[in-house]
């Protein structure tokens, strides 16, 4: 204990000083939000030496029988139900039996506990429904998403006192309450600490009574279902300049319930996201008056909104947004491998271009690791993690992997995508790409300063009781405090510099894999790059401090690794969870060598500018002696992952299961295409017979006898059905432009005057 002390008073203590100087204090807001959800993965991640054993052993995520059994039923029914092409170019909502049946069925009370009415799933069926809704309709997807995700059922469930869920979550869960979390701003969107709505404590009347409550003024905007919803979960700053509560007068962000139809309130007006339309608009409030009973969790809960907030983004994160993302890159991977095949240029499916087989690879292992990464996430979901740092990352992965298979997936496509109309079944999907960008949280926000930033001091085995230690208002206590960790922090450095060196200098050789697994030696190299993300990310907190913040592009850099280690270990997880299917070593190796090169570059990003020189170095000489390789996948490999999509196989329905296709409809873009692929699938034999006797015409073929007449029949039939998909709409000049029909009803007009004329001559 002397000897403590001793090292505390001498040593620690000009530690302690230096470090309060360079640290920024730790604001109360920022604290809420690192003390937001829990920790998971992350941490392991962090100590630079993960147990991949622990992580394989990880139950794989699973509906139950009741689960599947509403995936079979309700939803198939509810995607048979829709017209997304009329959704959005004509009616401009769901139809009103749409609504009704999603009422009827309780899709807006998946979440909601039994014992309150609602269905009680998982969170692994909260995804898969928002994912195969999404497949058939952005809208309707948004719409099922929304009340089950971010909203006021999951924030009464975590905070709500008893009698608010008594009331509010059975009417929520039948349907009765249409609910929206109103949240962002005018002046605060990314930042919803600058909000400058506000509620005031004071006496007022409600329902005939004279009671104790805010006064609110607000302006909100992106609500999305605002303009439907009869009840929102409107945050606010709260102050009491009377200290009615005695607390003092500024209380912080606060979360009520507000029933929209309370004096004052104005909605109804909708905003357009990108010709998507779903339910979105403002939400205004003047002079609204509320009692204190509906507060979000009461008195108790008074100024701890933001808190509530970072909690509930988890799910919107780690649920709702990789479904959807999931379900447009399914749809990308899908469509685009069976055009690729139907399509000919130059007498040659165009999949066959090596141009061509580039992004289409990319598109196959976009949908192989976002699926893999999403399903891990909602599997720790439903063992009860909340993690906020991993939630980040697949908000920001999964989107942007969902737009880069949107892109390459129009490009492919080429004017069959861009021509708007009935038969295009990836305009929807285009237009939404960047809706899922901005919500809950700017990906260029989320990249440069949560993932890592966050994570640094959520996730980091130390950092967090550090940051307290030196924000503690007692200084003795505080270096008391840092005493006991810092000394830990600084074991775990040097162990993270030893496993550096040996990973490093072996090559990744020599590290740690799981027992028995199927590709060890992608397994070493994720231990050799956790061990040198752990290093490099210590010497960068030790160098940089609380500039850091302001370093977002190393932050970035930083995050980028760690989001790669979560989501190449998930790839490999999903790999050994689905039997090693030999068929599928080839996508696994695509997207380990695409992700190994991202991780090289993020390496080389940060090591070429971080201030601190001799940091750099001292990380280059123990983890990369060789200097930091950038594997990419070869041109073999890429064609034998693009072509997984142009064939008719299991494979290709396990990589893109559960997704809506048409069934149902006696028409559908995905229903036609279906068939056409699977036509020409069917008539390759009989082709590559004409080929081989030099002839491309089926009826001199026929003629011929080299085919029969059953084989000519298979080839028309699958030319009738190609010619189909390839067609695109056109619309009468009259119905698409107000313009065009007022000139030809002026002209029309004018030729009966004239016929007229005429007739009397």
């Amino acid at each position: 204990m002397s000897l403590r002390i001793l090292r505390r008073d001498t040593i620690t203590k000009p530690l302690f000083k230096w470090a309060a100087r360079v640290m920024p204090p730790i604001s109360e807001t920022e604290r809420d939000a690192i003390e937001a959800g829990t920790v998971w993965w992350d941490r392991e991640l962090f100590t630079g030496n993960p147990d991949w054993n622990r992580l394989l052993a990880m139950p794989p995520a699973k509906l139950s029988a009741e689960e599947q059994s509403f995936m079979d039923g309700p939803v198939r029914e509810l995607c048979a139900m829709v017209d997304d092409w009329k959704i959005n170019w004509e009616d401009r909502d769901l139809p009103r039996e749409v609504w009704d049946f999603l009422r009827k069925k309780k899709f807006f009370g998946m979440i909601i506990p039994k014992k309150y009415g609602g269905l009680g799933f998982s969170n692994t069926a909260h995804s898969e429904v928002v994912r195969t809704v999404s497949s058939c309709s952005v809208v309707a997807g948004v719409t099922v998403m929304v009340p089950n995700s971010l909203g006021p059922s999951e924030l009464l469930m975590h905070f709500g006192t008893d009698e608010q869920r008594d009331y509010w979550l059975p009417r929520l869960a039948d349907g009765r309450e249409i609910p929206c979390f109103a949240l962002t701003s005018p002046e605060a969107g990314s930042d919803a600490a600058a909000m400058t709505d506000t509620g005031v404590v004071e006496y007022g009347a409600w329902e005939g009574e004279k009671v104790l409550g805010v006064r609110l003024n607000f302006h909100k905007r992106y609500i999305t279902l605002g303009p439907v919803a009869t009840v929102a979960g409107l945050a606010f700053k709260m102050y009491d300049p009377e200290n009615h509560l005695g607390r003092g007068k500024a209380l912080g962000i606060t979360v009520a319930l507000l029933p929209t139809s309370t004096p004052g309130v104005t909605h109804g007006e909708r905003h357009i996201p990108q010709l998507t339309h779903f339910q979105n608009g403002p939400l205004h409030g003047k002079d609204v008056f509320l009692p204190l009973d509906l507060v979000l969790g009461g008195e108790e809960q008074i100024g701890k909104g933001w808190k509530m907030l970072m909690t509930a983004l988890a799910a919107g994160r780690g649920i709702s947004l990789p479904a959807q993302s999931a379900a447009a890159a399914a749809i990308c991977a899908r469509a685009t491998g069976a055009y690729a095949r139907i399509r000919t240029q130059f007498d040659v499916p165009i999949g066959l271009f090596e141009g061509i087989r580039r992004p289409l690879a990319d598109i196959v292992a976009n949908i192989y690791q976002i699926d893999a990464a999403r399903r891990l996430t909602i599997a720790a979901l439903d063992e009860g993690h909340r993690p906020s740092v991993i939630s980040a990352i697949m908000k920001f992965h999964a989107t942007e992997r969902m737009r880069d298979s949107v892109g390459k997936a129009m490009d492919i496509h080429g004017g069959k995508a861009i021509i708007d109309g009935p038969r295009n079944y990836l305009g929807s999907q285009f237009r939404s790409a960047p809706i899922g960008i901005t919500v809950e949280g700017a990906n260029i926000l989320t990249r440069n300063l949560m993932i890592f930033g966050q994570g640094a001091v959520r996730s980091h085995p130390h950092m967090l009781k550090e940051i307290l230690a030196l924000s503690d208002e007692d200084e003795a206590k505080g270096l008391d405090a840092f005493d006991k960790v810092v000394w830990r922090h600084v074991g775990h450095a040097f162990a993270a510099l030893w496993r550096a060196f040996v990973r490093g200098w072996s090559g990744g050789r020599i590290g740690p894999a799981p027992r028995r697994a199927a590709m060890p030696g992608y397994w070493k190299q994720l231990s050799r790059y956790a061990a040198a993300f752990a290093l490099i990310a210590d010497l960068s907190l030790l160098t940089l401090g609380g500039r850091l913040k302001r370093k977002e592009m190393i932050s970035a850099r930083l995050g980028d690794i760690l989001s790669e280690l979560y989501l190449l270990g998930a790839a490999l997880k999903r790999f050994e969870a689905e039997g090693r299917h030999d068929e599928d070593r080839p996508i696994v190796d695509y997207v380990m060598r695409q992700g190994q090169g991202r991780i090289a570059a993020a390496f080389a990003g940060v090591l070429d500018n971080l201030p601190a020189r001799w940091a750099a170095i001292l990380v280059r000489l123990a983890a990369f002696p060789l200097g930091i390789s950038a594997p990419a996948p070869s041109d073999e490999l890429t064609g034998a992952v693009a072509e997984t999509l142009m064939k008719d196989s299991p494979q290709r329905d396990r990589l893109t299961p559960d997704i809506y296709l048409g069934e149902g409809h006696a028409q559908h873009p995905l229903k036609d295409l279906e068939r056409a692929f699977r036509l020409v699938t069917a008539a390759a034999p009989i082709e590559k017979k004409m080929r081989d006797k030099h002839l491309h015409d089926p009826q001199e073929a026929r003629d011929k006898g080299v085919i029969s007449a059953a084989e000519f029949e298979q080839i028309a039939d699958a030319k009738v059905a190609v010619d189909g998909v390839i067609a695109v709409d056109a619309f009468p000049m009259n119905e698409i432009s107000p313009i065009a029909a007022q000139h030809r009803e002026k002209k029309t007009t004018a030729a009966s005057a004239t016929g007229r004329a005429e007739a009397s001559r």
